[in-house]
């Protein structure tokens, strides 16, 4: 299937998106993912404070996986493919919660998730020099149906099998997330054990 593009937001909409992205709050944790406190988003990436974090990836019935093109205004690693949906819960929030909420704010999905693993990674973006230092909850779910996506988060999407991805991810590693990198690894190892 060729990618979906998503019509971009007005300039004003866009202000409202990064507007929101300036005052979300992130848990810094510690390597075991104690919580030590909060700061923002922003400040966090910038410092490349460990904060946590999580990874969704729904998959069809036919065990394609929903990819997302990262929206050109997003704040680092725009512009890249990566796995369904990511994000961060809020202080007071939950990790499952806060994965069932972006996914419906990014895709406009409400899917039962399951965490699967999780991971610690840190990679850095040479086009905004923000930091991911993540400790990542993983998530999976299923979905039938046409996602509805927002175009402040989500510049195209597209369903893709898994060898698919491994060529494209070989061929391309550049087109891709760093993190996405690491979930397909992980994927495949769990596929194969």
């Amino acid at each position: 299937m060729t990618a979906q593009i998503v019509p971009p937001l007005a300039a004003e909409e866009l202000g409202r998106a990064q507007q929101r992205d300036a005052v979300e709050e992130v848990i810094l944790v510690d390597a075991d993912d104690q919580t030590l406190g909060a700061a923002g988003k922003l400040d966090a990436h910038q410092l490349g404070q460990l904060h946590r974090a999580f990874s969704i990836l729904v998959f069809d019935a036919e065990g394609k996986l929903l990819l997302q093109r990262r929206a050109d205004a997003k704040y680092h690693f725009a512009g890249r493919w990566s796995n369904t949906c990511c994000g961060h819960p809020r202080p007071g929030e939950t990790t499952p919660a806060a994965a069932g909420r972006r996914l419906k704010e990014e895709f406009g999905l409400r899917v039962p998730l399951i965490e699967r693993t999780q991971l610690v990674y840190r990679a850095e973006d040479q086009g905004s020099g923000l930091i991911e230092h993540e400790y990542l909850h993983i998530f999976h779910g299923v979905y039938a149906g046409e996602p509805r996506p927002d175009p402040s988060e989500i510049g195209a999407w597209r369903w893709m099998p898994l060898p698919a991805i491994q060529r494209a991810l070989r061929v391309h590693p550049d087109s891709f997330t760093p993190w996405f990198h690491l979930l397909i690894g992980r994927l495949t190892l769990d596929q194969a054990g």
